[in-house]
């Protein structure tokens, strides 16, 4: 790393317009409330785990027990039945005069004990009413009275208030399916995409595993799903993540953007300022619990337990395995700019600083003139390197600079600040945009730290970007900490959308006197041999870029992601070049689906090649077949893929269950075919919706620019694509699309062309008494000229080692 900027060794200095401020003097004080600041934490944090604990009960329902109790005791009633003066008998014996005490005692530790029974059966009523599911699969407007009754029932037991972590001892376990389920809507799920024989083959596999393995590692999987808070996702992350050895770039991380139409400010270090502050903000409304939880559809609470990793996290590489390292509180971020890291303070002795101190200090890494030391402009490509060799090369680095090294990982996030600007531009907006996805996506890739949880972009015009690892959490959690984080950083944009300011804002507040200055990172990496020869890892030419398309679709089209989904079964089918598959023009799809509404619940998979949906792509390729024919078939589709769709989050999925089972066969030395033929399948289209409007900040009708344009991810396979898309309001969807230029059988521009198309032919079947003309396209068709939006397109050469299992980065 580089030597110290404006400190040596590491060691941060206050100062002042005065110049350097005077430590000896305040020293015992600044220990003293160093330590207050931890104890207040502490205690702020017990009390959230007493009222955590106890929900949906509170104190005051225990002091108004305890008053009950002690009101009929008064009154010469016995409400405990003689337990209270069995309690007495086996207190001390303190005299007669306080014979009055030991009454109070046992009435108190009777009311503790009656509290207690009641706030476990509060738990697990509660936990018997959030297993039901019958109301994900029934219409919301046609409720039937079983689920009115039940979600009265659940409002009741929910109590009033709920913090982040109320709910979390009271959702339940998420459920092992049966195998034979399991295994039959594997068989379904595979059988368009596989030839007759190839689909005879993969039966007698799957036959032979029912009868001689799936009993045996079924049974295992039911134990551990007792035992453990949830049968699958440890396991998830350990051998999808933390013990791929693949590089995290492209692999495993993915990217969010910033507002597409607006900038707040074109001053880099007020947007720094900004958004640092708000990033630090909400980190202490989730420390003390001040987020509400997540509530699906407004009453079915889903899991917390990924918001405790945001901050403070970073993944650590090991050669065999990497671990997630996460500190209870960190008050420094990291900075990356002009091939420097710094260290830059976010508190001074009176709290967290204000915007405009941080903006002082990002302006001073913008104006500093100094190089970079030899080997540390291309230090941060080592974390895109393959995880065994950088665990190698940290070791090298953690004896030579570990103050350095420690200031990277112990931040509390890592912070980009780039030389270029980004974003959407009038005068080429594909291009532009092109650019800007490649620049979140990758970078230079040696401009972010790729093992941190998550790496702020901050681009020279003011744009802002996000680019996180995956390991730690999906996409919803990073996604909700995003929007109040593109609101708060944005100074205009606090009151209630009133848009008046000037341009060339700065951040809000006022200088700090003491404000910590950014220090350089100061240690050197003496092996000189090893950093140069990954900078290849950095080149921007190797990495995946991303292509977005928008179009507008009907309003019917927009309100569904399954409508999304078989839309993106019909562009897909229309590419010229068959799949790698042996069935031709349909290939697995992949799509992510949430699974926390059970405790430690992330993700499982929708297969959404499903018969159905080949069935209506077909039709829409069929001169013969009527709109109206067609129209039947893409509501059957549709139908079909919400059933899929739910049955994934309910827990009866498919591919985390056969993943559970493959592990538990390693673990046994149990050789399956079966399972191991499903875990070699390959995935040419991984696709995703990304969430919007979590927290309910933006106002997209009367305001539709001020809504950020999603994000992305790379590819699942070599010659496959990475699309994820997002609803921008009722009548808008952006898509971003990924694939690697090293394949010639993928091309982003034309998917996303097809994608257009797919979404206007399907809009055409719900144009009544307008009969607009279906574009049916054979392998040699040439684009149409048809456009509605634009489409901006870019792919670069990539030979990114690709993950032996899929991401699924956006549920």
């Amino acid at each position: 790393m580089a030597e110290a900027h404006q400190a040596v060794n590491f060691m941060p200095s206050l100062t002042s317009d005065r110049g350097e401020v005077e430590l000896s003097g305040p020293v015992w004080q600044e220990i003293y409330l160093s330590g207050l600041r931890s104890w207040k934490r502490h205690l702020l944090r017990f009390w959230n785990d007493f009222l955590t604990g106890v929900f949906p009960a509170t104190p005051l329902s225990w002091l108004f027990l305890f008053s009950a109790i002690q009101l009929a005791w008064f009154l010469q009633l016995d409400p405990s039945l003689g337990l209270m003066e069995k309690i007495k008998e086996l207190l001390p014996d303190w005299g007669g005069q306080h014979h009055r005490l030991r009454g109070v005692l046992a009435a108190a530790l009777f009311a503790s004990c009656l509290w207690g029974a009641l706030i476990f059966t509060l738990h697990v009523a509660l936990r018997l009413l959030l297993s039901y599911h019958g109301w994900l699969l029934e219409p919301h407007e046609a409720m039937s009275s079983t689920t009115k009754t039940w979600l009265a029932l659940v409002r009741i037991f929910s109590g009033r208030h709920p913090v982040l972590f109320s709910y979390q001892r009271s959702l339940p376990r998420q459920p092992v399916p049966s195998v034979q389920d399991t295994v039959r809507k594997y068989l379904e799920s595979v059988r368009p995409v596989l030839s007759d024989e190839d689909f005879d083959w993969t039966t007698g596999l799957a036959q032979e595993f029912l009868k001689l393995q799936a009993s045996l590692l079924q049974w295992y999987l039911w134990l551990k799903s007792w035992w453990a808070s949830n049968y699958v996702s440890d396991w998830w992350e350990e051998f999808v993540y933390l013990r791929s050895r693949n590089s995290l770039m492209v692999n495993s991380n993915y990217y969010m953007m910033d507002f597409l139409y607006v900038t707040p400010t074109p001053l880099q270090a007020a947007r720094a300022g900004n958004a640092v502050h708000a990033l630090l903000l909400y980190r202490r409304r989730l420390n003390r619990q001040e987020i509400p939880p997540n509530l699906l559809m407004g009453m079915r609470p889903l899991c917390s337990a990924q918001y405790e990793k945001i901050f403070n996290t970073t993944r650590v590489p090991g050669v065999q395995k990497d671990y997630i390292r996460h500190l209870q509180d960190s008050r420094h971020v990291a900075v990356f700019h002009r091939g420097r890291f710094f260290r830059v303070g976010t508190h001074s002795p009176n709290g967290l600083l204000s915007p405009r101190a941080l903006e002082q200090q990002f302006q001073r890494i913008l104006d500093d003139p100094s190089p970079a030391c030899p080997h540390e402009e291309h230090l941060a490509a080592l974390t895109a390197a393959p995880r065994g060799m950088w665990a190698q090369v940290r070791k090298s680095l953690k004896t030579q600079a570990a103050q350095a090294l420690e200031a990277v990982e112990g931040a509390a996030f890592f912070v980009s600040l780039v030389a270029e600007p980004a974003g959407l531009t009038r005068e080429d907006p594909a291009a532009s945009l092109d650019a800007y996805a490649h620049a979140l996506l990758v970078g230079r890739g040696h401009d972010r730290w790729f093992d941190k949880s998550f790496t702020l972009i901050v681009f020279s015009n003011g744009k802002l970007g996000l680019s996180v690892e995956h390991s730690w959490a999906d996409c919803p959690i990073s996604g909700h900490m995003w929007e109040p984080l593109v609101v708060h950083s944005s100074p205009w944009l606090q009151n209630a959308f009133s848009w008046a300011t000037q341009q060339m804002a700065t951040a809000r507040g006022v200088l700090t006197p003491r404000c910590p200055s950014p220090s350089g990172c100061s240690g050197t990496f003496q092996n000189r041999s090893t950093c140069p020869s990954l900078l290849p890892c950095g080149e921007p030419r190797r990495c995946p870029a991303t292509s977005t398309a928008t179009s507008s679709p009907s309003p019917t089209l927009a309100r569904a992601s399954s409508n999304a989904a078989i839309c993106l079964q019909t562009a897909s089918s229309r590419w010229p070049c068959s799949w790698p598959t042996s069935g031709g023009q349909f290939c697995l799809t992949y799509e992510s689906a949430m699974t926390r509404l059970f405790l430690e619940g992330r993700t499982e998979t929708v297969r959404s090649c499903s018969r159905e949906a080949c069935d209506f792509v077909r039709a829409m390729e069929d001169q013969e077949k009527t709109d109206p024919q067609c129209l039947a078939l893409f509501r059957v589709a549709v139908e079909k893929h919400q059933a899929l769709l739910k049955a994934a989050m309910c827990g009866q999925g498919v591919d985390r269950h056969l993943f559970a089972l493959y592990i538990v066969s390693r673990f046994l030395h149990v050789q399956s075919p079966f399972l191991a033929q499903v875990h070699s399948e390959q995935w040419p289209l991984s696709t995703s919706q990304i969430p919007v409007q979590q927290t309910q900040l933006f106002d997209v009708h009367n305001y539709p620019d001020y809504v950020s344009s999603g994000g992305g991810f790379g590819p699942a396979d070599d010659h496959g694509y990475g699309v994820s898309y997002i609803f921008m309001g009722d009548d808008m969807i952006t898509f971003h699309i990924s694939s690697k230029k090293s394949s010639t059988k993928t091309d982003s521009h034309r998917l996303g062309q097809h994608i257009e198309d797919a979404l206007l032919d399907v809009a055409s079947l719900f144009q009544a008494g307008q009969r607009l003309k279906r574009r049916r396209r054979g392998p040699g068709d040439e684009d149409s000229g048809h456009r509605r939006g634009f489409i901006s397109t870019k792919t670069v050469d990539s030979k990114a080692p690709r993950t032996s299992t899929p991401a699924d980065p956006f549920q």
